[in-house]
């Protein structure tokens, strides 16, 4: 299993859900990528995930591949956190990830885009590039690649949200404080694919977990051991 953080973030923010998953039983992995000092956030210690998504996604694939071959698995499980999810979709559909995981789970994924502070409505149609151009230079360029309507969320939803032979749980929060509406995370399944489109809250009312929080979120854990395994009995709302 492979655990993909998100943007302006490292591996860290699986300190709660890695060690629950690893007494279950399973092989955990992550890694910090997207490293890219060409940004101003980009310098910053502990800073990753700046990068843009389609090179991540390839430091991805070579990832996958040394997991294979250490714990000699066909297909990976990949969980991951807002741009994760999108770095795994982008991995799945032109890195040749496809054939390598079996389940994909999407915490809070930017999978159709989000709206930076109300930018993307703002500045959009011919002035998009400026303002890309410009938070790329603050933010990093994979900051400007999740806003709505941006050239590689086009590119990769263009063929369907899905591929065949993969199983998605798409995990979505009602206080989500990025992406908004939060329901634009949700997947919709193509030919050969599963999805499972789950909110947060509708297990456990009282969670509040914002989005940079969600993988630290008891209620997550138990949806992501649910996508791993069905027969998993937990506790969806301990609180």
């Amino acid at each position: 299993m492979v655990l993909l953080h998100g943007t302006w973030d490292n591996q860290n923010v699986w300190d709660v859900l890695a060690p629950q998953l690893k007494d279950r039983g399973y092989c955990v992995f992550s890694l910090n990528y997207g490293r890219d000092a060409s940004s101003a956030v980009g310098v910053l210690d502990g800073m990753y995930g700046t990068g843009d998504i389609r090179a991540s996604a390839r430091e991805v694939a070579g990832f996958v591949e040394r997991v294979r071959a250490a714990t000699g698995a066909a297909r990976v499980d990949l969980v991951g956190h807002s741009q994760g999810a999108v770095l795994a979709r982008q991995y799945l559909r032109f890195e040749g990830g496809g054939a390598k995981v079996g389940t994909l789970v999407s915490l809070v994924g930017s999978n159709h885009g989000a709206d930076s502070v109300g930018l993307d409505r703002l500045l959009g149609g011919e002035m998009a590039s400026i303002r890309d151009a410009a938070l790329a230079r603050v933010l990093g360029i994979a900051g400007t690649q999740q806003l709505t309507g941006s050239d590689l969320l086009r590119e990769l939803n263009a063929g369907g949200d899905t591929v065949p032979g993969v199983h998605y749980t798409v995990v979505a929060s009602r206080v989500d404080d990025a992406s908004q509406p939060p329901e634009v995370t949700f997947l919709r399944p193509g030919p050969g694919a599963t999805v499972d489109n789950v909110w947060v809250q509708d297990l456990c009312p009282a969670d509040d977990y914002r989005h940079a929080d969600v993988p630290r979120s008891p209620t997550v854990a138990y949806i992501v051991q649910r996508a791993l395994d069905p027969d998993y009995s937990g506790t969806p709302c301990p609180r």
